[in-house]
């Protein structure tokens, strides 16, 4: 959970109260930029972008008690805007699952069908999934990041499951289909 009071602090211009919440928020933060550049590199670029945008921005933080949902947005727009940017080739397929297993080797095979699944989903799907189940983000919490009515993230998160479902289901495993 989030310290109000050192969000408070950082937002008056503290800095060590807001190196201390990035340093609480900085797993979650990275493993959320891997799962949208699937790179190390990249993921640590996109980090250290989203805690630069943060540092000159907490003043704008009206609501201290959203300041995760507030890092997460900032988080996913620059992951976004590292892709769109730089027109990267993402890797997917075997490419991505042998990258994967080389720098995380405790990941399990259902791991790795959940990460692979995950990254061929849309936009939208992969950004209420992560939040929802990586980041244990409320339906409220995840519109108000997404700026989008709630009825939209419940519709989204619906649709997104049903379509990990059929991924995840395939032929028996992901990745393994037959033609």
């Amino acid at each position: 959970m989030i310290d109000i009071k050192l969000v408070k602090q950082a937002i008056k211009g503290n800095e060590e109260a807001f190196e201390q919440l990035i340093k609480s928020e900085s797993d979650k933060l990275y493993k959320t930029a891997y799962l949208y550049v699937r790179n190390k590199e990249d993921a640590l670029d996109v980090l250290q972008e989203t805690v630069c945008k943060a540092f000159v921005g907490i003043h704008k933080l009206r609501e201290p008690q959203y300041f995760s949902t507030w890092l997460i947005k900032i988080l996913i727009r620059s992951a976004f805007q590292l892709l769109h940017k730089n027109k990267k080739l993402v890797l997917t397929g075997d490419a991505f699952i042998q990258q994967l297993t080389e720098s995380t080797p405790q990941h399990t095979g259902e791991d790795l069908d959940l990460t692979n699944a995950i990254s061929d989903l849309n936009e939208t799907y992969q950004t209420v999934i992560i939040l929802f189940y990586f980041h244990d983000l409320s339906i409220k919490a995840i519109a108000e990041s997404m700026q989008a009515p709630e009825g939209t993230i419940k519709t989204n998160l619906h649709r997104a499951r049903q379509e990990l479902k059929k991924l995840l289901e395939g032929a028996g495993t992901y990745g393994q289909k037959t033609v």
